[in-house]
């Protein structure tokens, strides 16, 4: 993306700018693509599902979201909407559904997620969307990973440690883990606890639902390591 080149928007985007915004041509937009920060741009010609844009002047540079996953179970549509959208908000940069032995549902609409996703950059100033990954097995996810990124595992079971008291502040590449609605199965937890790069954490005295506890969890990272701890730009 640079000055004074002209874009041509997707169907989709076209229509959301003709349709659902009514703009205009000489109407000014904000531009993104991931990569090359947030540019002014300003609508040359729309119409019926179409419209060119012509880029001005770069507003903000690329910045990076911090290098945070989020692995979880798959959950309903609605809520599993909404947790796409809130954990993109909350900085995430990889979302990564996980089949475990008690997920209830195992079909993941991943360009719908992916959808929620972009949305959800435009709406909170993002400059870059999360990765959406297909779902995976959650044995098959462990087996591939690089023990140099650390998992937060989100323990029901009240045995593990606040949150507070028992996640470490090391910088570096993390991922939050979150089971099922009807929670991990005793043999995974074992597991998972008897892996050097992962760290039990308890999420209060409360049973939370999925999605709450995923936010939760990660609200509880970006205050502890991440970059709530950062000045407002």
């Amino acid at each position: 993306m640079t000055a004074a080149a002209t874009i041509e928007a997707s169907p989709s985007q076209a229509h959301y700018l003709g349709t659902v915004m009514r703009l205009k041509p000489g109407a000014e937009v904000a531009l993104f693509n991931g990569r090359d920060g947030e540019w002014l741009a300003h609508i040359e010609r729309i119409g019926r599902g179409k419209a060119s844009l012509a880029i001005r002047s770069q507003l903000r540079p690329q910045s990076a979201s911090p290098d945070l996953w989020l692995l979880f179970a798959p959950i309903k549509r609605g809520p599993i909407d909404f947790l796409a959208q809130k954990a993109t908000e909350l900085g995430v940069s990889a979302l990564r559904p996980v089949i475990t032995r008690n997920t209830a549902v195992e079909r993941v609409n991943v360009e719908r997620l992916r959808a929620n996703a972009v949305e959800a950059a435009e709406q909170c100033g993002r400059l870059d969307v999360p990765e959406v990954a297909e779902p995976q097995p959650l044995d098959a996810v462990l087996a591939g990973w690089s023990p140099g990124r650390r998992i937060m595992l989100c323990d029901e079971t009240g045995t593990a440690p606040p949150v507070a008291d028992g996640l470490p502040r090391e910088p570096g590449p993390w991922a939050v883990l979150v089971g099922p609605e009807g929670g991990f199965a005793p043999a995974e937890l074992d597991a998972l606890a008897k892996t050097p790069f992962v760290t039990r954490v308890g999420l209060g005295p409360r049973i939370l639902r999925a999605d709450t506890a995923a936010l939760a969890a990660l609200s509880c990272w970006q205050a502890l390591i991440g970059d709530w701890r950062q000045a407002k730009r």
